[in-house]
């Protein structure tokens, strides 16, 4: 499967930029409700009765993707408008977790930053930290753009150079998120309002913040077929999470292409949110994981696949029959058997009786599937004779 491209995503039908319009309608929403962006969402949280009406009274979005966030995490939030989300996120991830905010909108930024020492004092901590920027351009902190223009108007063409190199300054010597530096990305309702010509380098820009084993919990809104024409050209329907919503299938097939792994829908809204012309639109929570890139290398372990199904077949065209211990490389045996992982309630691990060091393992050819005979986990040479007296396997044990 291809990856999908720009031309692929829905394209607005009107001059005017969709980053400009959405600019406006959400500083709109940051000073008066705007009952129109809002998605019916329960939020489970007990931190939820400490936060002010003023951040309760503009909050759009669709679902809650900081019930998943775990003590002691680094939380990212993509769009966070008003904080509601890292707040909550801060409650779950307790004194020895951290969380960033980043969102484009001034007035939701200084509605957000506003409170940072109220929820401090009653949580017990801060650990909070709003930053301007981009979403799909995580490294560049408009802050530290904004005071260098300041200081530098650009006013001519050598000024525009100068300005460019100033931004890729930033981004490499104080980036607004490093890469390989966040445990947990969440969103609520806001990978839809990026610019369609951007959402490629939305979704690598996910993966790169993320450290290796992190996850991604996106809450968004999606629709079932393409947008017709006449949505497209509505800049109402583009701000309103409606014009660029994702189509379902689209939306799981962008986090497998930018190398993710254990993709799963979460939550689905049964209900859809909107009809129009016969569309559906429905908010679902997605979560997918980073930790596929690297080499395949045979350490002579093997998965065997519970069920209930007779065979699956992974992300990368591995098949697992049902009770058959498969051949797999170190790195997909450690994403298959993590504890904490999206697939260990379904594999039996199969681990060497003698372990073989990285550093003198040999390359492992993952090109399809291959059925792993018990001796090469024993050892060729294992020849034991062992006999268990009594009526228990071990003891404290009954077979």
């Amino acid at each position: 499967m291809e990856r999908p491209t720009t031309e692929s995503l829905a394209e607005p039908r009107f001059k005017e930029s969709v980053e400009e319009e959405v600019r406006r309608r959400y500083a709109r929403g940051a000073e008066a409700i705007q009952p129109a962006l809002c998605c019916p969402t329960s939020y489970e949280s007990e931190a939820l009765k400490l936060l002010p009406e003023e951040i309760l009274n503009v909050d759009y979005g669709c679902g809650d993707p900081s019930k998943y966030c775990q003590e002691g995490e680094t939380v990212l939030d993509l769009g966070s408008g008003s904080g509601k989300i890292c707040y909550l996120a801060s409650h779950k991830v307790g004194a020895n977790g951290s969380v960033i905010g980043v969102d484009f909108n001034d007035k939701m930024l200084e509605l957000s930053r506003k409170y940072q020492g109220e929820m401090a004092e009653k949580l017990g901590w801060h650990n909070t930290r709003f930053g301007k920027g981009k979403i799909q351009d995580l490294a560049l902190d408009l802050d530290l753009v904004q005071a260098w223009l300041s200081e530098n108007p650009v006013k001519t063409v050598e000024d525009v150079t100068a300005y460019e190199a100033e931004c890729e300054r930033i981004r490499t010597e104080h980036p607004l998120v490093m890469g390989s530096s966040v445990d947990l990305v969440v969103s609520n309702c806001v990978l839809n309002l990026v610019r369609p010509e951007d959402k490629l380098e939305l979704f690598d820009e996910i993966y790169r913040v993320l450290r290796r084993g992190g996850r991604a919990i996106i809450s968004d809104i999606v629709c079932d077929e393409d947008p017709t024409e006449n949505i497209l050209s509505d800049p109402e329907l583009w701000s309103g999470c409606i014009s660029g919503a994702f189509r379902e299938d689209q939306f799981l097939e962008m986090f497998e292409k930018a190398g993710f792994y254990g993709i799963e829908i979460l939550e689905r809204q049964e209900k859809p949110w909107h009809v129009i012309e016969g569309i559906e639109f429905r908010s679902i929570t997605l979560q997918a994981f980073k930790g596929k890139d690297g080499p395949c290398m045979e350490l002579n372990q093997a998965v065997v696949y519970k069920g209930p199904f007779k065979s699956i077949k992974d992300d990368d065209n591995h098949t697992y029959p049902r009770g058959q211990r498969v051949a797999i490389c170190e790195k997909t045996f450690n994403i298959l058997t993590h504890p904490d992982g999206p697939y260990h309630d379904h594999f039996i691990a199969i681990r060497p009786h003698e372990e073989i060091g990285l550093e003198v393992a040999a390359p492992f050819l993952c090109n399809g599937t291959t059925l792993r005979h018990p001796k090469v986990t024993k050892g060729q040479e294992y020849n034991e004779t062992r006999l268990t007296s009594g009526e228990c396997c071990e003891p404290g044990e009954c077979c």
